[in-house]
């Protein structure tokens, strides 16, 4: 009888405690028990649990203004991981879409509505710089270029070739090299060098991977053309 008398006391008792307790953090007492309040309750400015970082087209942390396009371009990494190119939320290349190569990966765009004109990929280290300049030389003014460098973009280069990615508003074709790292976006009929460009020489001695250097991204957004002439 003493036995359940005495456990009859210690449950009423802990049931008056914890009746005090849910009654001092609902009542906002911060005499009382101040850190078992603030851990049941969320900061007045914090997200939700399940709130998640806005994403945007391609990845890009802000969204781009008004007539213009997103992009995001990343070359290859050394010989091993392929380079992808994205337009407008759309992978135009990627080693998932099994349409890039070693050497140069190309996308030609309409300036005017971002419709796709062409993808295609070109062997500079074992292949025809030929299909390479048919593919750029005929071009029309506001036509949008992407380039994604994999593995060698130069080897086959020429100078014929250089000029035009030049004419295009490119700052290293002339000076892009064996193994060198290249994301590239420009524009025909651009009339002064384009600000979408990140050129990495292959350098022994900074070279990320053995052998070649690392991997570059380069995001933005491009303004889009209000015409186009032929």
């Amino acid at each position: 009888m003493r036995l359940a008398g005495s456990l009859r006391i210690v449950v009423i008792a802990l049931s008056v405690g914890l009746t005090w307790i849910l009654a001092s953090v609902m009542l906002g007492n911060q005499g009382a028990f101040p850190r078992i309040q603030k851990l049941l309750t969320r900061p007045e400015n914090s997200p939700p649990p399940d709130a998640k970082p806005k994403r945007h087209k391609c990845g890009l942390p802000q969204p781009c203004p008004v007539q213009h396009f997103s992009f995001r371009v990343v070359s290859g990494a050394a010989n091993v991981i392929g380079p992808k190119i994205c337009f407008e939320d759309r992978m135009l290349m990627s080693s998932v879409q099994n349409n890039v190569g070693r050497g140069l990966n190309v996308v030609l765009l309409n300036g005017v509505n971002g419709e796709l004109i062409d993808a295609q990929s070109f062997d500079m280290w074992a292949g025809d710089v030929n299909d390479l300049l048919k593919f750029i030389r005929p071009l029309y003014d506001g036509t949008l270029i992407m380039v994604a460098s994999y593995d060698d973009p130069a080897t086959k280069m020429n100078e014929e070739a250089r000029k035009i990615f030049m004419e295009l508003g490119s700052s290293a074709a002339k000076d892009l090299a064996f193994r060198d790292s290249w994301a590239f976006v420009g524009a025909k009929g651009i009339e002064d060098k384009s600000p979408f460009e990140l050129h990495m020489k292959n350098n022994k001695a900074t070279n990320k991977y053995e052998g070649w250097p690392e991997a570059l991204e380069l995001e933005g957004c491009v303004p889009a053309r209000t015409n186009e002439t032929r």
